[in-house]
Parts: C-alpha cells; structure tokens; sequence
C-alpha cells in the first residue's frame, strides 16, 4: 500500500471539512522567551537535514533569537526515539517542536496528545488534519515546482547532446534515450518528485524514458553510489535523485555521467557533470510557525509553498549547462509564478495509455477514495493543495520502477 492513498484519504477529508482548518490560536509569547525544539532525522553531513537546519538558522536570524533559544536534537531515527525527543523538548520548556522525516509522524502526534500546551510540526506528514489535535500541524514545501525546474535544465542539455549527434549510440529501437533515477521509498513524496522531474526533461526532450531504482534508505552514501553506478550501466545517460547524500553526483562524476542533485548544490563533488540541483528553503515555514507563536496566532494545520514565496528553488548551475538555460529557467520561474504553467499538467503525461481525468473513480487501478485532485476545468493534478503532504503516487508512462521499497 502506498501511504498517501488509502491513509491520506482520511486526512484529505478533514482537511475539506474543516476548510484547511487552523488550530486554535494561544497567547502571545515574548520573543525574550520563545523556546524552539527540532528534531533532525540527521546532520549536517546529510543534505535534507542541512537544508532544515538552514532553514532554522533563518528563522533565529529573522526573527532575533538567540542560540540558547533552540535547541536541535540530531540523528533522530523514525522509531521511538523521535518520542523520547519530543518529551524532552516539550519538559525543557519548547513551545513549539519540529520534526523533519515522514516516519516521525506517529510519535509527535503521540507527544502531542500528551503536552496539548505545545505545538507540534511535523514535516512531509498528512495525519495532522485527521488527527483530531489542535496542536498538531503538517509542513512541506511545493518542491516539485523545483524538481520540474531543474527537469528543464536537464533536458536542455539532452536536447544539445542529441543536436550535437552525441546520443545517437544510446538510443533504443523507437529512438529514446534512458535517464535513471535514485529514490529512497516508493512513497509518494518520492513519486511525485521524480514524475515532476521527468514531466520537466520532456518538455525539453520528449525522447526520454526513465528506471527508478529505490535504495530503501533516505540517507546512505556507498548504496546511492552504487545504485547509481547500476543505473550508469544499464545505459543511463543522466542520473537524478531523491536520496539526500551526494553518492549519485559521485558516481557520474566517476562515470562521466551528467546528473541532477537533490537538497544542496553538488558541484563540489561532480563539478564537471552536475547540472543542478532540486532545493527547498525552510526558512519562510521556520519563521511563519515560529513568529504565530510570538503573536498568539493560529498555525495552519497543513503548510506548503512554492519559488513564488521563496520557499522552493534550484542550486547554481554548472559550468556545463547547456546555451540558454539560465534564460529558459527564468521563464519557466515566471510561468510557474504566475500560475501559466502547471507542473502536472493532464495533457503532458499519460496512465496506461490514457489520459487521467479523474482520481476519485474507477478507471484507475489506484483511486483517491472520491477524494479529487484533478481541477475542475480537467487541466491538472492539484498537488500540495488539499493537503501540504505530496499525493501524486501514480506511474506514469515513460518511467518504469526496477523494484519498490515502502
């Protein structure tokens, strides 16, 4: 079972019903005594966590909280650790505690039953609106915006290669080339991100297909090499991710194989062959959750913004992007903005052949329970709206999974 079809329908349905509820707003809080808790499914040698541990850094700088005002537990497996971190967050005073990874969720929402005085935040969950609590509370940011972003970037360079003659030896009998992908879960979060991806490479170049190959791990360096050196020669011509160490970007560098990041930049470690990479900024989300404190505010139950708030973003591009990408990502920017463009756009994607037209009946193996994400006009899957949570788990054609991991 994928978790975000069944398990966020109940979720989906609370969320409707209460209107994308808030919870109940507190008093104020003076900033001189705001105490902060996060909890970091890693470190700082670990990209996902570096990106909130920035995003945390912004906050205490926007808003002028001092280092003895947060206090960061790192490491924190998804198991019952992550409640014994909460406990102690909220005994040493925290008003607020975050959690970063997905299998956190349960052992907040516990914590959070348990101190209905401190508000919990927990980052890529959906149980939050389902969860009957006012003070627990989902965040995520609108990242596929930034994994079809730096699709562009990587399509473009296809495209130059392709003009240049220098695909030809790679390409299979209905003329495509295949691109890989390393993802930790068969997850939606993940799903969602690679589709993104992919949707963004074929706006640039339609004659792509892609292998996913899970790793069954959010974090772990030598298996993202190796998965990726697999993926290399199996044919790949450029490796993507969703893994949060840099193993992939080493791997091409080695392998001479173009490749896109995920978190942080990689051009440190694959400065001739990486591209770019898919980035968020936590900092808006740490310093909104943060400042409803100081304020007595209400905390929006689910949470998700996009590169039109600065919440989402890609990295720099490498020296060997191809002419015009930086102009072609500007306008992409600008049409995403604006709402021009829609990254899951019907018309770009098909589902065994046909067209998806709908998530809530029967003409899918896999349904959303009525629940619709197809917008009314029929144009496009309405990801991160009705839930800040990533629901997009659908295969689509063009990618194929080597095997799944959940």
């Amino acid at each position: 079972m994928k978790f975000s079809k069944m398990l966020l329908t109940a979720a989906l349905s609370a969320s409707m019903t209460a209107g994308m509820a808030f919870a109940a707003a507190a008093d104020p809080v003076d900033t001189a005594d705001v105490k902060v808790g996060v909890i970091y499914v890693g470190d700082e040698q670990e990209g996902y966590s570096k990106a909130h541990m920035d995003g945390i850094a912004a906050m205490k700088e926007s808003l002028g909280l001092s280092d003895d005002q947060v206090i960061e537990k790192f490491n924190i497996p998804e198991d019952e650790s992550c409640y014994d971190a909460a406990v102690d967050l909220a005994d040493q005073g925290c008003q607020v505690i975050f959690a970063n990874s997905f299998g956190h969720e349960d052992y907040m929402i516990q914590a959070a039953e348990e101190y209905p005085d401190v508000q919990f935040c927990h980052a890529t969950g959906y149980q939050a609106a389902s969860s009957g609590l006012d003070n627990m509370h989902n965040y995520f940011d609108a990242v596929y915006e930034s994994r079809y972003v730096s699709g562009v970037v990587a399509g473009l360079k296809l495209a130059e290669l392709d003009k240049a003659g220098e695909l030809d030896s790679c390409k299979d009998a209905d003329g495509n080339v295949k691109i890989g992908y390393v993802g930790a879960y068969s997850y939606a979060e993940v799903i969602s991100g690679y589709t993104a991806f992919f949707l963004g490479l074929r706006s640039e170049y339609p004659n792509a297909v892609m292998e996913v190959q899970y790793t069954g791990s959010w974090a772990d360096q030598a298996l993202e090499k190796e998965t990726a050196t697999a993926l290399i020669n199996d044919g790949c011509v450029l490796i993507s991710q969703h893994a949060d160490t840099t193993g992939a970007a080493s791997a091409c560098e080695e392998g001479k194989t173009w490749h896109v990041g995920y978190n942080v930049g990689m051009l440190d470690v694959a400065p001739d062959y990486s591209l770019t990479s898919a980035s968020i900024s936590w900092g808006p989300y740490y310093t909104e959750a943060v400042q409803d404190i100081i304020n007595g505010d209400e905390i929006p139950v689910d949470w998700c913004k996009g590169h039109a708030d600065g919440a989402v973003m890609i990295t720099d591009l490498g020296k060997n992007v191809a002419e015009g990408t930086q102009e072609k990502v500007d306008e992409v920017w600008d049409k995403i903005d604006s709402g021009e463009l829609h990254v899951f756009d019907t018309s770009t994607f098909t589902v065994g052949g046909k067209k998806m037209t709908t998530t809530a009946g029967d003409d899918l193996a896999d349904t959303y329970h009525n629940v619709e994400y197809i917008s009314d006009d029929g144009t496009y899957f309405q990801e991160s709206t009705l839930a800040s949570a990533p629901a997009f788990d659908t295969v689509i054609d063009g990618i194929t999974e080597l095997n799944q991991v959940f």
